[in-house]
């Protein structure tokens, strides 16, 4: 058995992993990253947020194409298969991992792939997959192992028509009508997809609101425009059992209902990747998602020991997750390069595409602040007109008498992009947070950005 020393060891390559072992390498920390794929990149890169993401961009180009007067000149709608997207998919993943093992390798990181356990608190074993066993000793571990679809025992998962969102990606046919069970992010993500290839969904959600905790007025538009989709969603429904059919599936819910479809993806929660981690050679105890309990500053309840990303819970967000293994590693090697990741911005790849950051309508209205309301639909931007995307509107909040920024709330072409502006001016204090940097600034025309300005005066104009 080969034996390494190291000054951090980081268990996951994925957002998480990566942020924490850059960070540390650019201290001057021999750092060593294990994991348990033969590729770097982790579950976000393989199966979830650059897979589901490819695939979502290549069906909004064909819902495009199929919709476009523009097109008709050259041919009829034309029908694509899931495998077919699929494969734009793959050619983005490969050169993910392509940047990301270049990372590695410029920043002088040992990578080792297989099968990590804690031996003591600063004793990881791997087992690759050749059945070798390497030992490396470190002064202090960051778990970013990240985290994979809950599973109750009671789905047979092993069925050939049930699936979760890691093994969707192996579908091999592009079924009639799909069952979705879970209308979280994931779930409404793929209703998006499986619905713009002209698939019937049935959406089943367990409460009473699509993504409850957006704005109201961001989450009906949602339920508006999939149902629009052709999207059925079924609220404050819960699964009693599921039947698996030589041909399909029978989803039984409690409720007396039985739908039946071609197959059924299960989008219901996520578990952390500890099972496999030793955690009880070293005193660290997991809840019942196998999630690690961290302080402020990522550390876990050994000192030496850290951990980041989804493997810890909220917010389950690639972009956050990054941030959080940066800290942690900032934490750990203390070069102030910590911070509580807190400030972070809602993405949500539906059709339509959705992002948040600050106070909902509800949440104003419930702690009595005085608030006002800025909205641009992009129907009338000449932007989105020209690109042919009508659906959308951004809404800002802010304080009817101070003008600060409280919230900002964008669904449509680009969200997740233009969200960023408000998100800067909200991070500045005192009068330089105010909506009237909207009205006193220049931009560029046509652009989606110009959708900040016009809200501001729709806002400004509620005031009296």
């Amino acid at each position: 058995m080969a034996v390494y020393n190291y000054d951090v060891v980081v268990l996951g390559s994925g957002p998480a992993g990566e942020g924490a072992a850059m960070n540390a390498a650019k201290a001057g920390r021999k750092v060593a990253v294990v994991d348990n794929r033969p590729l770097v990149g982790g579950n976000c890169t393989h199966l979830g947020t650059i897979p589901s993401k490819a695939l979502r961009h290549s069906v909004r180009q064909i819902m495009q194409y199929n919709t476009n007067p523009l097109f008709r000149q050259i041919g009829e709608p034309r029908w694509f298969s899931f495998p077919d997207v699929l494969k734009s998919a793959e050619r983005v993943i490969s050169k993910q991992v392509a940047s990301r093992t270049g990372f590695y390798a410029r920043n002088r990181v040992d990578v080792f792939f297989g099968t990590a356990s804690f031996s003591d608190e600063q004793t990881v074993e791997v087992v690759c997959a050749s059945g070798v066993v390497e030992k490396l000793v470190a002064k202090q571990v960051i778990v970013a192992t990240g985290s994979r679809p809950y599973r109750p025992s009671d789905v047979d998962f092993g069925h050939p028509r049930i699936y979760d969102s890691d093994t969707i990606l192996s579908l091999t046919h592009t079924p009639r009508r799909i069952i979705i069970y879970g209308a979280g992010v994931i779930g409404s993500e793929y209703a998006s997809i499986f619905s713009g290839l002209g698939v019937l969904v049935d959406l089943i959600d367990n409460r009473d609101q699509l993504l409850s905790f957006l704005d109201d007025e961001i989450s009906d538009a949602l339920s508006y425009h999939l149902r629009n989709n052709n999207v059925l969603i079924r609220h404050n429904e819960e699964y009693e059992r599921i039947e698996g059919l030589d041909n399909g599936v029978i989803l039984h819910l409690k409720s007396g209902k039985k739908i039946k479809a071609d197959c059924l993806l299960w989008c219901n929660g996520r578990t952390g990747n500890t099972d496999k981690l030793g955690l009880e050679n070293i005193g660290i105890k997991v809840n019942s998602r196998g999630q690690i309990n961290v302080d402020q500053y990522y550390r876990t309840e050994v000192s030496n020991i850290f951990a980041a990303g989804d493997v810890i819970g909220w917010p389950s967000l690639a972009s956050a997750a990054a941030d959080q293994g940066r800290s942690a590693a900032g934490s750990a090697v203390e070069n102030d390069s910590w911070r509580f990741v807190d400030d972070v911005p809602t993405g949500i790849y539906t059709i339509p595409e959705i992002s948040s950051l600050g106070k909902t309508e509800k949440e104003l209205t419930q702690a009595k602040i005085p608030y006002e309301v800025g909205k641009a639909f992009f129907k009338g931007m000449a932007r989105a007109q020209i690109s042919h995307e009508p659906v959308g509107m951004l809404k800002i909040l802010f304080h009817r008498e101070t003008l600060e920024i409280l919230g900002v709330h964008c669904f449509g072409y680009q969200a997740s992009e233009i969200v960023h502006i408000g998100q800067a001016i909200m991070n500045q204090k005192g009068e330089a947070n105010s909506i009237k940097y909207f009205i006193n600034t220049t931009f560029n025309y046509p652009t989606m950005a110009e959708a900040y300005r016009v809200a501001a005066f729709d806002g400004l104009n509620r005031l009296f």
